[in-house]
């Protein structure tokens, strides 16, 4: 009888040591459930809700983080993507006998950059999910090991080089301490290099009493005379290219012509004018004559 109730101690002690574990939004988190192995069946849950159960009869079914859970060994699950809701208790049950482990999501962040200037403003950010604010506080840690007078969220008015170094935030949870570290880096600010001011040439100097003539550089549309002359000469390069090449083709399409009656033996066609008398001319249609009529018969008289 004593030896069942020393055995339920024990068990009952590897139930409430459990792991406390931390990570970050969207990394992943490892449980390891407190054995290597089971005979009969393996059950995760987070809370009340059933995550996964495997049985050595059957096949391992899934319930909630259904798309970012796995069993990375046996025993050991695997939940990828941790947001902020997934904080809370994960409890492994094997063989009937259950280990608790507790997920708290930690994010550190430093305000506008981890990379601050001298003399800038700057905020330090550290949320932890999954505690009890009043009785697990959190407070941030200097570089040099002091601790800030204020709480999760540090206001530095002007950032000194006493603040370059490793941060922590710091926090308790169950008797134990942990802490996320969060390095910032100060830099100096550069030197102002001032524009160097144009030195005024000798065309700029004015006399006093002296009234300069207005400038002729400036041209027509922005433009310098010469820079209208470039563009003359330009323009009428490119007239004289278009000349040039449409003669050279127009001798090129003559010498081919040539060259191909040559080579078929066709003599270009020649119209011989010779000195012939004019034709005569056509006699002009008209009305037809008529004929005259055939004179009266006349009586043959007999002797």
């Amino acid at each position: 009888m004593k030896t069942i109730v020393w055995f339920g101690f024990v068990l009952g002690a590897l139930s409430a040591a459990g792991d406390v574990i931390l990570t970050k939004p969207g990394q992943s988190a490892t449980f390891k459930c407190g054995v290597q192995t089971y005979t009969q069946s393996l059950v995760w849950n987070h809370g009340n809700d059933r995550i996964i159960s495997v049985s050595r009869s059957g096949f391992p079914r899934k319930g909630k983080f259904n798309e970012r859970s796995k069993l990375k060994s046996e025993t050991t699950l695997e939940i990828s993507g941790v947001r902020e809701e997934d904080v809370g208790k994960f409890i492994c049950t094997a063989d009937g006998t259950s280990y608790e482990h507790t997920l708290l999501v930690v994010s550190v962040s430093a305000s506008p950059s981890s990379e601050l200037q001298l003399g800038s403003e700057a905020t330090l950010q550290c949320q932890v999910k999954g505690l009890n604010p009043p009785d697990s506080p959190v407070r941030w840690e200097r570089p040099d090991g002091s601790l800030h007078s204020g709480s999760q969220t540090v206001q530095l008015k002007s950032v000194a080089r006493t603040d370059a170094g490793n941060w922590k935030c710091t926090f308790s949870h169950d008797g134990g301490k942990y802490n996320e570290s969060l390095e910032i880096k100060v830099q100096e600010p550069g030197p102002k290099t001032a524009a160097p001011s144009p030195s005024p040439s000798s065309k700029d100097v004015t006399q006093p009493g002296v009234t300069q003539p207005p400038s002729t550089d400036a041209g027509l549309l922005g433009l310098k005379w010469w820079m209208w002359v470039a563009v003359g000469v330009g323009c009428l390069v490119v007239v004289l290219l278009m000349v040039f090449v449409i003669v050279l083709c127009k001798r090129l399409k003559r010498k081919k012509r040539k060259f191909l009656n040559k080579k078929t033996g066709r003599q270009p066609k020649t119209y011989c004018q010779c000195d012939r008398p004019a034709a005569a001319a056509k006699p002009q249609q008209g009305r037809r004559k008529k004929k005259p009529s055939a004179l009266p018969l006349q009586p043959v008289l007999i002797a």
